[in-house]
């Protein structure tokens, strides 16, 4: 690969990705001021070495998979991202009174809308945090809130109506599960509530099947709300034009929904990854961008799912933002 290979094979994978249209000799001509035999030559040393193929339906080239991986290992630098989209993403970033989960959440909502690619969060949260404590407060005869609280700061309350239910048998229930089960991985809660619990309550309490759902329902509601796997822009990724065939798109929206697939895209790498085609375990058809973060003992993955004509240079930018940008408003 010389300098003239790669500037060629960089203005082939450049324009596929803007235009989605085979790339031919004639277009190329101009940019590099040489004759449209030399660069049929050039193209064909390309596709030799496997870095463009022949499109079945145009005289013209497009990237191969390794023609990919060559322009973002060795060609591609991150674009440099418009005010707008620094705009959408501070906004959020700044906001202190979205907790970082929440924060990350809205921003892969917003890289979806600009891409048109699909965001996928996985977070460790619910596996990671352990019960601290569940606290009930009292707010009028017939209505209670309970606050279940972690060890990483994760704090989710819901209300309950009482009436006909003595609220010193509750109290009694919560002291016996912040005796038995902090400490607990929270989504391993509920079964120990069922196993261990249950049986306990049945004894001392009188009520315990209407006082047992109500912390049931608490610990439900906070795996509710703090999910492992979180989606945005599901359908975008069915925009593009490469998935026009009924078949691709059956295969990959089944793939999405299910999470012991999606779960496989989950990174353990610092930086940001780029896993093309058949480098990725979720389907050889896409693209994942993604990376691990770690941000005031919040730990997950965040990845871009796209075409394999993506936006590499956009795409990178946008991660290595909020990643660098979160880590500094931790950091302050």
């Amino acid at each position: 690969m010389d300098n003239r290979r790669e500037a060629i094979l960089k203005e082939i994978v450049e324009n596929y990705i803007k235009d989605v249209k085979p790339v031919g000799s004639k277009a190329l001509c101009d940019k590099f001021n040489c004759s449209s035999a030399t660069i049929r030559n050039e193209m064909s040393i390309l596709e030799d070495l496997g870095y463009i193929e022949k499109n079945h339906i145009s005289s013209g080239r497009v990237p191969s998979e390794k023609g990919y991986r060559y322009y973002t290992d060795n060609l591609m630098k991150p674009k440099e991202l418009t005010g707008e989209d620094v705009l959408k993403l501070q906004t959020i970033i700044n906001n202190r009174e979205l907790g970082i989960n929440d924060a990350i959440l809205r921003c892969v909502e917003i890289i979806s809308e600009i891409t048109d690619y699909t965001s996928v969060v996985l977070g460790k949260s619910a596996s990671s945090n352990t019960l601290k404590q569940v606290s009930i407060i009292n707010l009028d005869e017939t209505h209670i809130v309970a606050l279940v609280c972690t060890n990483k700061g994760i704090v989710e309350n819901k209300q309950f109506e009482i009436k006909g239910t003595n609220i010193d048998e509750i109290v009694k229930t919560c002291e016996i599960i912040n005796k038995m089960l902090i400490g607990t991985p929270i989504d391993l809660v509920r079964e120990r509530l069922e196993f261990d619990i249950k049986p306990i309550i049945a004894t001392k309490i009188k009520q315990y099947e209407t006082v047992y759902n109500i912390f049931y329902d608490a610990f439900n509601d906070f795996s509710k709300n703090n999910p492992n796997v979180y989606m945005s822009g599901r359908a975008n990724i069915l925009k593009q034009p490469e998935y026009n065939n009924v078949d691709d798109i059956k295969r990959i929206v089944a793939k999405f929904e299910d999470d012991s697939l999606v779960r496989k895209i989950e990174e353990d790498k610092d930086g940001v990854n780029i896993y093309i085609g058949e480098e990725n375990e979720f389907d050889d058809d896409v693209t994942i961008i993604k990376s691990h973060y770690n941000i005031n003992g919040e730990e997950g993955t965040i990845a871009i799912v796209g075409p394999k004509r993506m936006e590499y240079d956009r795409v990178v930018a946008l991660l290595n933002y909020i990643i660098k940008n979160f880590e500094s408003r931790n950091n302050g």
